[in-house]
């Protein structure tokens, strides 16, 4: 209960930027683990019946065939890659996000120093910290992001190259 406390508390001395970078963190982490799922579970099956499709065609290396062939090379493609052009999105909005969240931090500082007339430490350290902690929970949540966007692209290639070598023609 006291993490939830502390949890509660960081946001609010965030600023109001903090809860849409928690959202966008929980929608870039489900679509992560969407294409995991997709990449391991779904997919193997797939394959299996596509590839058992195409090697029970009769004729597999006229024009026609291989138009086909790049048709189910293409709709893999696509499978694979469905939520990455989101996912590379959410990765690039997440450190925007922190930053324009640095910038109403130090909005609320200068707001209070032009009311006070002073520039006293501890009035302006909440300002402060509103403007550095959506800045590096941003980062904190695009950096993982990045790293699995990079494993997820290079995993659908593989997937795809290793799919469409199944693809033969004899």
């Amino acid at each position: 209960m006291n993490a939830l406390i502390a949890v509660a508390e960081l946001i609010d001395r965030g600023g109001p930027l903090l809860p849409a970078l928690f959202a966008a963190a929980v929608l870039l982490f489900m679509l992560t683990f969407e294409r995991y799922v997709e990449l391991w579970w779904a997919w193997p099956r797939l394959r299996k019946r596509l590839v058992a499709a195409w090697n029970a065609r009769g004729d597999r290396q006229s024009v026609p065939a291989h138009r086909v062939r790049e048709a189910l090379i293409s709709e893999a493609r696509l499978r694979l890659e469905a939520t990455l052009p989101v996912l590379a999105a959410m990765v690039a909005i997440c450190p925007l996000l922190g930053l324009l969240g640095t910038v109403t931090g130090m909005m609320t500082v200068f707001d209070l120093m032009a009311v006070a007339g002073t520039a006293e430490p501890r009035a302006m350290a909440s300002g402060i910290s509103q403007a550095t902690l959506p800045t590096m929970a941003g980062m904190m949540i695009a950096l993982p992001g990045l790293f699995f966007l990079t494993r997820l692209r290079a995993r659908a290639r593989r997937a795809v190259d290793a799919f469409a070598d199944q693809l033969d023609f004899h």
